[in-house]
């Protein structure tokens, strides 16, 4: 966001923007990240239980999807990003309380609900909320300072979150949702755009709703990129989270540190990379300007894919690697909610958002289940390697098939 672009708003988009930057630094989840699963094994759950726990969540998200964003469309996208919020927040209290598995089990359905109800409102609210004032081509640079608002305090929060587990692994949690609670606070200060005010929520039925979604989705200027972004990159690049943990013992321990440390050097490697994730993000706005949404979608997958595949063959580079990527995964995610949005209109813009993400977490399964067998048979390292070798082949592909970034 420039000076020049921030001077034209009125002071209620520039009273909602900044409510918006706010509400994303109450997003607590590295105070629990680094310590998360020493937390479940602490519960007596076993690996099978806790993968188990991750398809609950995944399985939840791809259902709840498209419901949750329909919802959001018809109640407002602030009243949805309130319910999910609420929910998240009760939710992470909860599992700071539970002691079983079946009361895991029931807490991340309404975990991954939570997250739902988020994640196609929250940027459909900021979008409409700058067509307001006209200034819908300032979404990646606004969306980009929010996301370095939240990598910000999450740098303090892993470090936090790391001593707090050291003194009992319940307590991360319980910070968390306190944290997580004050974001409600911060959406009940705000309202609902005009543009979306404006539009005929009351007559969009499920049936208009499908046909809404259909149609966004089966756009020449839109089933390229879906397949290149939605369904490749962003499902090879989830990978990379998975594998963080195992693979950064492997090599650190291979440089001589003692397996004792690994788990507080996490926590500070997780306040690193929230850092540089940070500063990535704020100046989302920046690479745009220099490099624009087209260029960086051309290169990046390839640039990903080989680092992925050196990686194996010097595995010290996953550390730079590792240290990159949210903040990479952050920009590109806000430069491709810029380019959905500007294709989409704002009736059923926050299902069409959440049809995206279905998508996004289907894709993501056969991935996951594959990197886990290869995993096994070989090491994680040489999945991620695998992984990376798709991406940079399927990239090829799909440029060679159609381009999938185009001008409106």
């Amino acid at each position: 966001m420039n000076v020049a672009s921030e001077s034209r708003w009125r002071g209620s988009t520039r009273g909602r923007v900044l409510k918006y930057y706010l509400y994303k630094s109450t997003k607590a989840v590295e105070f629990y990240r680094p310590i998360m699963y020493l937390f479940f094994l602490a519960q007596g759950l076993t690996f099978t239980q806790i993968t188990i726990l991750e398809a609950i969540y995944n399985l939840t998200t791809l259902f709840g999807e498209i419901p949750t964003g329909y919802v959001g469309d018809r109640i407002g996208r602030r009243n949805s990003l309130l319910v999910g919020t609420v929910l998240i927040s009760v939710t992470l209290l909860g599992i700071g309380l539970a002691g079983s598995f079946l009361t895991l089990a029931v807490l991340y359905v309404c975990w991954s609900a939570g997250y739902n109800f988020r994640s196609g409102s929250e940027d459909a609210w900021l979008y409409d909320a700058l067509t307001d004032d006209l200034s819908e081509g300032e979404f990646a640079h606004v969306r980009g300072r929010g996301e370095s608002a939240s990598l910000a305090v999450g740098a303090g929060a892993a470090i936090v979150g790391g001593y707090l587990g050291s003194l009992d692994l319940s307590y991360p949690w319980f910070v968390a949702a306190a944290v997580t609670g004050l974001g409600a606070v911060v959406l009940l200060t705000l309202d609902e755009p005009e543009t979306y005010k404006k539009t005929e929520t009351d007559e969009l039925s499920l049936r208009r709703t499908a046909t809404i979604v259909t149609g966004a989705l089966s756009q020449r200027n839109l089933r390229a990129f879906i397949l290149y972004y939605y369904v490749l990159y962003a499902a090879v690049t989830y990978l990379v989270f998975v594998f963080l943990q195992p693979i950064f013992r492997t090599v650190v321990v291979d440089l001589g540190v003692s397996p004792d440390q690994v788990e507080s050097l996490l926590g500070w490697f997780y306040a690193a990379y929230s850092l540089v994730g940070a500063v990535l993000s704020y100046y989302t706005g920046a690479i745009k300007d220099l490099l624009g949404v087209r260029l960086w979608f051309f290169v990046l997958p390839f640039v990903v894919g080989a680092a992925l595949i050196g990686m194996y063959f010097v595995p010290v580079l996953a550390l730079p690697t590792f240290l990159f990527a949210r903040g990479l995964a952050d920009v590109t995610r806000t430069f491709a909610g810029q380019y959905v949005n500007d294709r989409i209109e704002t009736l059923g813009r926050a299902t069409v958002l959440s049809a995206m993400a279905m998508v996004s977490g289907l894709a993501v399964v056969p991935f996951q289940l594959g990197s886990g067998v290869i995993s096994d048979s070989v090491s994680p390292l040489f999945a991620l390697a695998v992984g990376g070798a798709i991406l940079v082949v399927g990239s090829g592909a799909i440029l060679l098939w159609e381009r999938p970034i185009r001008e409106q």
